[in-house]
């Protein structure tokens, strides 16, 4: 008698899943569309996982957005687009120059998306009632505290950091040798102040990048799912809501961003406060200068969202795998 192959395929994989089983099947996450409650640890390693392998990919788009922003009109250091920023740092670096600063952001980027996942699944547990899905503000809130939470603990040194690593490449005489270097160099002559420059409009950039990201993906992953709470939303999808969640951030808050990049550069002593420091902007660039570098942040961040959001979710499902548990409090 011939034995029943899918009888004893489905009996052996009730506890482990194959791979194209678990990328057809979402986890459940608040930030993905899903309403059943998350293990906040589990979405810390998932994050931390996640920002690391985002940030190795897409950080070239990353340091042409960095050095259009940090471009003074009428400076020396101009440069009339992205192409050109593109070629004057390989003539003059070499392709290895388009990853000048990279080591701030991958020793940054884990606990930042560590940070920004875990307080988004702890804050949406709260916010959840009765199992249900979270709404649009709820999700909105959320993504908001998250963002301060990163902002605070980890963005704000990071993007400092590698904002006057990026800068420093453009001096005649660069002075940092490499992170721990540039870390000491910083802090010996500005104190540990010099790592927190430009804390306010971090915050505000960073608080209203996830407060836009995560309200967008849960109206979009709301409407997928429609009258169904546990319907699921694809890992593709996922990354295609992504993408359009990013690129809504990139338009809502990108004057914010170039904000803060100038108070985090080298010539940051210029400014008496974010206020003064939009205020030059302004008066001496015009209001275009609040735009620079939207194109190359658009794409990074589109691709960044998106890779993000799919990582994350892949990730925790192989950590379900791995560390399985009860369905009350099932991630």
């Amino acid at each position: 008698m011939t034995p029943n192959i899918t009888n004893i395929n489905s009996s052996l994989l009730v506890h482990k899943p194959p791979l194209h089983d678990l990328l057809r099947k979402p986890a459940a996450m608040g930030a993905s569309g899903s309403n059943k409650p998350k293990n906040p640890f589990k979405a810390v390693l998932a994050g931390g996982i996640a920002g690391g392998i985002e940030i190795c990919i897409t950080f070239p788009t990353e340091y042409v957005k960095t050095q259009l922003q940090l471009s003074e009109k009428g400076g020396a250091n101009k440069y009339t687009g992205i192409m050109d920023c593109v070629k004057k740092t390989v003539n003059g670096h070499g392709v290895r120059g388009l990853y000048r600063g990279l080591s701030s952001l991958v020793y940054g980027s884990i606990p930042k998306s560590a940070i920004r996942f875990g307080t988004f699944e702890m804050l949406a547990n709260q916010a959840r009632e009765g199992g249900q899905k979270l709404t649009v503000t709820q999700g909105l809130l959320c993504g908001l505290g998250a963002g301060v939470a990163e902002a605070i603990f980890a963005v704000c040194p990071m993007e400092t950091i590698k904002v006057k690593f990026i800068h420093d490449q453009t001096s005649a005489n660069p002075k940092y040798r490499g992170f721990f270097h540039g870390v000491q160099q910083i802090v010996g002559e500005q104190g540990f102040r010099g790592i927190y420059q430009g804390l306010t409009a971090t915050i505000l950039k960073q608080g209203s990048n996830q407060a836009i990201r995560f309200g967008v993906m849960t109206t979009l992953c709301n409407w997928y799912q429609g009258a169904d709470p546990n319907a699921t939303v694809s890992i593709p999808m996922k990354g295609l809501f992504g993408a359009f969640a990013g690129a809504a951030s990139v338009f809502g808050n990108t004057p914010l961003d170039v904000v803060k990049t100038r108070m985090q550069g080298l010539d940051a002593n210029r400014y008496a406060s974010t206020w003064d420091c939009a205020k030059q902007i302004y008066t001496n660039e015009g209001m275009k200068a609040f735009y620079k570098g939207t194109v190359p942040r658009l794409c990074r961040v589109c691709l960044d969202v998106a890779l993000v959001f799919m990582i994350y979710d892949v990730t925790v499902q192989f950590l379900n795998v791995a560390w399985p548990e009860k369905d009350s409090d099932h991630v």
